[in-house]
């Protein structure tokens, strides 16, 4: 980046929680952009990925992925895979811990932010790695198999389908372990000599 940012991401989100009840004037002159937390009563504010670009906390998230893909890249891996895969775990881990989590309104609201910022660091980290341009509204192909349009209206369209899932995570999680204990259910000898009087009718 061609400037010195001074502002930390932080700094800027608790600067929009102070700003009062006029989100939208907030949103227009922060670069910063919000989701009602309608279950907990909270504002959740997020950057835009071009505002993150503009945070001191972007260089060092950047420098972080670089050197974790450095690493991942030293057998010969190729670069795009790699990133690709970061990502996809990145995701996975994400959604697992929301499904465990006690409460995944307060989880979202907690983790939502970082999560957006992580995402958009691999992709810079992966494209300076490369020596290509910066992604500028365009997802990369390290993107290619990604669930989300990571720069659509901003970012604004990542937030909002990523919160759904992650809201979600835990509903989907005891749906599919309450279709393990029914497969697992044993079955009972009525149940078996039913299905016998029924073969032998066929």
């Amino acid at each position: 980046m061609s400037s010195s940012p001074t502002n930390t991401l932080s700094e800027l989100l608790a600067g929009a929680d102070a700003a009062g009840h006029d989100h939208a004037a907030t949103e227009k002159n922060s670069g910063l952009q919000h989701i009602h937390n309608h279950a907990t009563g909270a504002v959740v504010w997020f950057p835009t990925w071009q505002k993150f670009r503009l945070t001191s906390d972007w260089a060092g998230a950047v420098g972080e992925q670089e050197a974790r893909l450095n690493a991942a890249t030293a057998d010969g891996t190729p670069l795009q895979d790699e990133a690709s895969a970061l990502l996809a775990d990145r995701l996975e881990s994400l959604l697992e811990r929301a499904a465990q989590s006690p409460d995944a309104n307060i989880f979202v609201q907690e983790n939502l932010t970082a999560h957006l910022t992580e995402t958009w660091a691999i992709a810079d980290a992966a494209a300076r790695t490369s020596g290509t341009g910066l992604p500028a509204g365009t997802p990369p192909a390290v993107f290619s198999d990604y669930p989300y349009h990571v720069y659509a209206q901003d970012g604004r369209a990542f937030a909002t389908a990523l919160w759904n899932d992650v809201i979600d995570a835990r509903r989907h999680r005891a749906l599919a372990e309450e279709a393990a204990r029914k497969a697992l259910k044993p079955v009972s000898r009525k149940a078996l000599k039913n299905a016998a009087r029924k073969a032998a009718r066929r």
